[in-house]
């Protein structure tokens, strides 16, 4: 009979398996100009990686939910893994454009059989009140990932070539993928406080479309799909605004975004996850409040840092806008898992990426990629008195920093739907 490992061990293999899986996407962002120099291609294509990636991703989130409630999940997220690292791998190897697109699908596939999965273990092996939190730790991988995506990837390629860049953080995942067979699974919904039965129960298709009908779902997903639109967009864009509008050079860019992740991102989420258990114990309207407030207040230091015309602030702003997003990120995961039936978390977290990403960062990238090139173009067209080279720059950095404009405005409307899921929760309160 196989071992269950502790919940603490589970979490710390999970948290690590996260890591990678946010180290290997964010190795785009920080070879995105070197990349795009060799293959030639405009700041729209450059987008549409990331469309590419995202429709590997959110189409086969449903699939892989749906499986994750009714079948062995140690297997699906080990395939998983493999999957996203044999395609970043793959994006090494990539001679044309077509083939990097087809790679990143693949890539795009497999962290979505991980990231469907992975949450639904750690919410059946800790209890309601300790759940927050362990769900934070686990989310804490994300900037510490992403930001060694950007290090890494910056000082590989800065060093060799964007496409080694790729081959190095793909390559330890071909091996940690087998981390979890050895090992049992937790019992689903083995620590809620619900009938036996409800444990076991399989869901249906019709039982997942249902998740749409609950209101306090509803309210977290659309205030999700808001917020990651704008992440998604600033994820890909953010060095690159730096490198054109500030003029910072495309490796020190790499260096600040991954060491503004490290701290801002990590410091953020952890301190956002331990707030909100505490503010959840005095209301249950606590995560919420987290939520909207956390993401209100970074509206206006957002636009601040996309607006001022010097360097040193606009990037405290970029950083403190940050660490106020990072906030959000243990309990809008924490939320998707306790506002739906225990046996359904798996198709839940799968229902929440399809939706998030179909509407937010999926085409978010490339909208952004696309308004820049238009600006550009239209301010060139009106500034013939300047030299080639000077025009260039001037116009490339009149667009990206005009276009990027817009993620302030989607975040003011993921504030608006959690603010309302924090007055709806406050009012059942009062009510009761």
């Amino acid at each position: 009979m196989k071992r269950t490992l502790s919940p603490g061990w589970l979490l710390f293999i999970l948290t690590g398996l996260n890591l990678f899986n946010y180290l290997d996407r964010y190795v785009l962002s920080a070879v995105a100009i070197p990349l795009q120099k060799e293959l030639g291609i405009s700041d729209g294509q450059v987008g549409r990686i990331v469309t590419t990636f995202m429709l590997g991703y959110f189409l086969t989130s449903p699939l892989f939910g749906y499986l994750g409630d009714r079948s062995s999940r140690k297997w699906l997220i080990a395939g998983g893994i493999f999957v996203w690292s044999l395609g970043t791998v793959l994006t090494g190897f990539a001679g044309t454009f077509a083939m990097l697109l087809a790679f990143r699908v693949l890539v795009g596939v497999g962290e979505a059989s991980y990231a469907t999965i992975s949450p639904s273990l750690i919410s059946d092996s800790y209890s309601t009140e300790r759940r927050n939190n362990a769900l934070t730790i686990f989310y804490a991988a994300i900037p510490v990932g992403a930001a060694l995506g950007n290090i890494l990837g910056g000082q590989i390629a800065a060093a060799s070539s964007w496409r080694h860049a790729f081959i190095w953080a793909g390559a330890p995942g071909l091996v940690l993928a087998l981390v979890l067979l050895p090992f049992a699974e937790p019992k689903r919904g083995a620590q809620d406080a619900v009938q036996p039965d409800a444990h076991a129960a399989k869901p249906k298709f019709a039982d997942v479309f249902g998740l749409l009908r609950l209101p306090n779902y509803l309210l977290v997903i659309l205030g999700y799909t808001a917020y990651t639109f704008a992440l998604g967009a600033f994820a890909l864009w953010g060095p690159a605004f730096l490198t054109r509008v500030h003029r910072v050079p495309v490796e020190d860019a790499a260096k600040f975004f991954g060491g503004v992740l490290v701290v801002a991102g990590l410091l953020g989420t952890l301190l956002g996850g331990l707030i909100a258990t505490a503010w959840q114990k005095r209301t249950p309207a606590g995560y919420a409040l987290m939520l909207g407030l956390s993401v209100f207040v970074a509206v206006p230091v957002a636009a601040l840092a996309f607006l001022l015309n010097e360097r040193t602030p606009a990037m405290i702003c970029l950083a403190a806008a940050m660490f106020f997003l990072f906030l959000a990120t243990g309990p809008v995961n924490t939320l998707i898992l306790e506002t739906v039936p225990v046996n359904l978390r798996a198709s839940a977290m799968a229902l929440s990426i399809f939706t998030i990403h179909l509407f937010g960062d999926m085409w978010s990238p490339e909208l952004v990629g696309r308004l820049s090139d238009l600006l550009r173009d239209k301010f060139a067209a009106g500034s013939a008195t300047l030299t080639p080279e000077a025009l260039k720059l001037a116009s490339e950095a009149h667009g990206l920093k005009r276009a990027v404009l817009l993620l302030p405005v989607a975040l003011a409307v993921a504030a608006v739907f959690w603010l309302l899921l924090a007055a709806r929760m406050g009012r059942r309160v009062v009510r009761s």
